[in-house]
């Protein structure tokens, strides 16, 4: 083993030290009065660094970088990728503040948990082998249950995690199940190994990918449970309603934007030679997604189910993006994922703001005369919704257009019929959300929620997201930028 291949993975290593770092000081601060706020200042000291070394690593290193033969291989749209969902995690930090807070006891465990599932996401997209890819996942999912179960008072936080766990832990077997189908079709694991059998085999003989193509549908089956995709999407919204809003927040952005990434450079680096068959397995799973999910979300009134049902959607487009087949496709998706994190975190913050002020409550009736009392959070709060429903001039239109044009690219009667189905259900997501826009302005109540003043790092935390609904969509450059990053 060359041990000079550990600098190829500058991400992961930094993750690790900040880990370390957490570690040590959880374990020092044990007994300070002024544990939490430390622990905060550090979480969010290391996280900037990594998010800044991270993006330096995407822009300084063009071309993708390989280490131990293959297995951990970084490109600079994986790269790209991990940049955001550390900016992602470093909104969730900031956001979470005022209820970590109230479970001083617990934040190092907190920072902890979240630090070990990034790192889990990291290693899953940088796999070059479907080992180091499962071991990736699992990195990622068993410490997302500990979170989700974080809230150890409330039953509804427990059950969440038991179903979570045990739809994780039976889609990870269906995903093995798979592997092991694709390892009896071309004997290795290695992605480019795997890729380069495959077409062996579609050129030899036109009957033997049989055992390959189950593999697929069984690895497809399992990584799509991570994505919230219709049929295996049942899990979502009671783990959403279960799990702490900062929790669920982090669960609908980033390990949804992860495994999206994952899943899309899977398919078309490795199950390239079978795209026939798994091109129109994707077209059902989109229409299902987009239009299953928006349909149960016009009948939810707990706001934080509605956003479980709206992130199934959200996953349909963002697979929309994979139907191109082509490098536009991946810069489409990247872009979605960059502004889906700000426009989604945006609503959770939202969201935890009032539940933190309003006894735990998460109903829609609870936003009832919201605007009366709190006219800024309601305004931010809109614009935030409607970047989601893909309104001009916010960044949610760009990224939906982007998508779409990716999709259509691929210039088939199938790919124009899902992108119809696509923008007929964005008029659907635009009522659902102009539900929650009713209550805050439109629907009248005796009794408000109280005029409040947030805390500085939940104002951050939506400064940062409001600037990046209002600027993604304006500033191209940063999808140019994607765009010419390689796959």
């Amino acid at each position: 083993m060359n041990y000079t291949d550990f600098l190829q993975m500058g991400p992961e290593i930094a993750l690790t030290v900040a880990l370390v770092i957490m570690f040590v000081a959880d374990f020092v601060l044990f007994k300070s009065e002024s544990k939490c706020k430390t622990l905060f200042s550090l979480m969010v000291a290391l996280l900037a660094i990594s998010l800044c070394g991270t993006f330096c690593t995407a822009y300084s290193h063009p071309e993708p970088v390989s280490a131990f033969g293959g297995l951990y291989v970084a490109s600079p749209a994986v790269n790209v990728m991990k940049s955001i969902l550390t900016f992602g995690t470093l909104i969730v930090v900031l956001m979470a503040q005022p209820w970590v807070e109230k479970t001083q006891r617990l934040a190092g465990e907190f920072y902890m948990l979240i630090l070990s599932t990034l790192l889990g996401m990291f290693v899953m997209m940088s796999s070059g082998n479907f080992l180091l890819f499962f071991l990736g996942l699992e990195m990622a999912s068993v410490p997302l249950a500990c979170m989700v179960a974080f809230d150890r008072h409330r039953k509804e936080s427990a059950e969440g995690a038991a179903k979570y766990i045990l739809v994780a832990t039976f889609s990870s077997g269906v995903m093995l199940f798979g592997i092991s189908f694709i390892y009896a079709a071309t004997g290795t694991l290695y992605f480019d190994d795997v890729a380069a059998a495959l077409n062996g085999i579609v050129a030899g003989d036109l009957q033997s990918p049989a055992l390959a193509i189950m593999g697929l549908v069984f690895f497809f089956s399992g990584l799509g449970f991570k994505i919230s995709l219709v049929p295996f999407h049942f899990w979502t919204a009671d783990t959403y309603q279960g799990a702490p809003t900062p929790i669920t927040g982090y669960l609908s952005v980033i390990s949804k934007g992860a495994a999206a990434l994952t899943l899309c450079i899977i398919l078309m680096k490795v199950f390239q030679p079978l795209v026939a068959y798994w091109e129109y397995l994707l077209y059902i799973v989109i229409v299902l997604s987009i239009t299953v999910a928006n349909l149960f979300a016009i009948r939810q009134s707990e706001l934080k189910r509605f956003m479980a049902f709206s992130s199934i959607s959200q996953a349909g487009y963002i697979m929309l993006a994979v139907v191109g087949n082509c490098q536009l496709g991946v810069a489409a998706l990247t872009y979605y994922v960059l502004v889906y994190v700000v426009a989604n975190m945006a609503v959770f913050t939202v969201i935890n703001i009032v539940e933190q002020k309003n006894g735990g409550r998460t109903d829609m009736a609870a936003y009832n005369g919201f605007y009366q009392t709190n006219p800024k959070l309601s305004f931010l709060m809109t614009l935030a919704l409607f970047s989601l429903a893909g309104i001009p001039p916010f960044a949610g239109m760009f990224s939906k257009f982007f998508v779409f044009m990716a999709a259509a690219g691929q210039g088939s009667a199938a790919a124009y019929f899902v992108v119809f189905v696509a923008l007929v259900n964005t008029v659907v997501s635009l009522y659902y959300y102009l539900l929650i826009v009713k209550a805050m302005y439109i629907t009248k109540t005796d009794t408000p929620l109280p005029t409040f003043q947030s805390d500085c790092s939940t104002r951050t935390a939506l400064a940062v997201c409001t600037a990046g609904i209002a600027l993604f969509g304006i500033a191209s450059c940063i999808y140019e930028y994607i765009a010419a990053a390689g796959l």
